[in-house]
């Protein structure tokens, strides 16, 4: 299964914290209620029912199945350390800009004729702040995938394809059948 955006954005952001988040499952339990102020809150949030929650708070339960545990992971993951978080977003929103590594197809919209025939590429393109800032804020606002997925075809297009608009002007790219994708800050 191939990474969302959304999923590699919040691992990207994950080497700035400066403790390691809960390890136990009871310890996530707790983080989650705590920060979701209940536990029909954190039941929603895992998909589980409110007496297994409270039963993995209690100690009663200690080793989550598979699924359970990745999914109790993410979720304490995506609400740990807010503030770092957001200093992080800030620093790639206005300076460092992100680092997209993927393998994916990339066609092209161009004059009949050209060997601009879709393929799979591998790309490593550092990408400007503006757009970690334009990716940032529509993971934030709830984006879909396919709309995140735009946003870095157009950041690929213009730094990897275009050369930061120095070269092909009016290329089109089309960002489909992605195998891997990783963000880096």
């Amino acid at each position: 299964m191939v990474q969302s955006i959304g999923d590699c954005l919040d691992r990207a952001l994950e080497p700035a914290f400066t403790r390691r988040p809960p390890q136990s499952a009871q310890a996530q339990m707790k983080y989650l209620l705590k920060h979701l102020k209940g536990t029909k809150a954190a039941a929603q949030a895992l998909g589980i029912s409110q007496r297994i929650v409270e039963r993995y708070v209690k100690g009663q339960l200690k080793r989550p199945r598979q699924d359970l545990r990745g999914r109790l992971e993410r979720e304490v993951k995506k609400r740990w350390q807010p503030q770092v978080r957001a200093k992080a977003k800030q620093r790639a929103a206005t300076t460092g800009g992100l680092v997209v590594f993927t393998r994916a197809r990339f066609g092209f919209t161009a004059a009949q004729g050209t060997t601009d025939d879709t393929r799979i590429r591998d790309i490593t393109q550092a990408l400007p702040p503006e757009f970690a800032d334009r990716l940032f804020t529509a993971r934030e606002q709830n984006a879909t995938e396919r709309q995140l997925e735009q946003i870095a075809a157009e950041g690929l297009a213009q730094m990897y394809f275009r050369a930061n608009n120095t070269r092909a002007h009016g290329l089109g790219v089309e960002f489909t059948d992605v195998e891997h994708i990783d963000i880096e800050l």
